[in-house]
């Protein structure tokens, strides 16, 4: 008969204190010193950097200053006011919600797309990758100066096609009528690639068991398209489309070599509106007024997406 071995407390509870010595202690340890290490610096750089502009900026928009001295002129939420009236403002303001829309409507389906048909490997794949990525490596003053030139109406690309047809060539940059629509245009052509990269990042890394069980179940490629392939990117379209945003929201870069917001700030993002009415004009209050709203308005959609579309990720 075999007796069973009797154990002592001591014994009970030493493996349990010992077990959660070696997974809490050392690993604890660890991340403490990483955070001592890494946390302050990063503080700091966040600190000078982004939390005290920001601050400087929602006090500067309570005088009426110019850049220079102190500012002492102290209006309170006047500055908000002029920009809230100011139909400049809500034109800009417009503009960026047209980006937004082309960019969602327009960018993410082709990037998506092209994306598809793309993923897989064959002869050229990668050479094709390179080649719709290009523009995205572009910098943004470099394109738009070249779609200046593109665009010109007496010696542009667009005008050589236009007298191809016998027809007057269009000033497409000079009439508020065209001017945004043409801006749209390159948006669309600059960032698309981006977003082509990251979905094709994105099919690289899904199961392939997945679909080839839908194919063996006699699924179509559309039906696997749509039922299996876009459910599992449906994170990195989210993502996608915080990105496509929050850019839309931040664009400058392209307008000012383009168009400077004209004519008649047809053409205006909210950012280049405000270089123009803060900055160019030495309205540092009025501008850093213009800064605030900004900012509130992509903190506001950050948090909001995070929470509502992002959450489990």
């Amino acid at each position: 008969m075999v007796r069973p071995i009797a154990t002592s407390p001591a014994m009970d509870v030493a493996p349990a204190s010992l077990s959660s010595h070696a997974v809490r202690g050392p690993s604890w340890d660890g991340r403490f010193t990483v955070l001592i290490l890494f946390l302050p610096p990063a503080l700091l750089l966040f600190t000078l950097f982004v939390v005290l502009p920001i601050g400087e900026a929602a006090w500067y928009s309570g005088f009426n200053w110019n850049g220079f001295n102190k500012p002492t002129n102290w209006i309170g939420f006047d500055n908000y006011r002029f920009v809230l009236e100011t139909r400049a403002f809500w034109l800009a303001l417009r503009n960026n919600g047209m980006i937004i829309v082309v960019s969602l409507a327009v960018q993410l389906p082709l990037a998506l797309t092209l994306a598809v048909m793309l993923a897989d490997r064959f002869r050229g794949a990668v050479a094709l990758r390179m080649l719709f990525f290009m523009p995205y490596i572009l910098a943004e003053i470099a394109t738009g100066l070249i779609f200046s030139f593109v665009y010109d109406g007496d010696y542009g690309l667009v005008a050589s096609i236009w007298r191809s047809f016998g027809a007057e060539p269009p000033h497409l940059l000079a009439s508020t009528d065209t001017a945004m629509p043409a801006v749209l245009v390159v948006v669309v052509w600059k960032y698309f690639g981006f977003h082509m990269m990251l979905f094709i990042a994105a099919l690289q890394s899904l199961d392939k068991s997945l679909i080839e069980a839908a194919h063996i179940d006699g699924a179509t490629r559309s039906q696997t398209l749509r039922h299996v392939i876009i459910p599992l990117l449906y994170p990195t379209i989210r993502l996608s489309v915080f990105f496509a945003i929050i850019g839309s929201l931040q664009l400058f870069d392209l307008i000012m070599p383009l168009t400077r917001g004209g004519p008649a700030d047809s053409s205006n993002t909210m950012v280049s509106f405000l270089y123009n009415n803060g900055i160019s004009r030495m309205r540092v209050g009025y501008g850093s007024a213009i800064g605030v709203i900004l900012f509130v308005i992509c903190v506001t959609f950050a948090f909001s997406y995070k929470r509502w579309f992002m959450r489990d990720e």
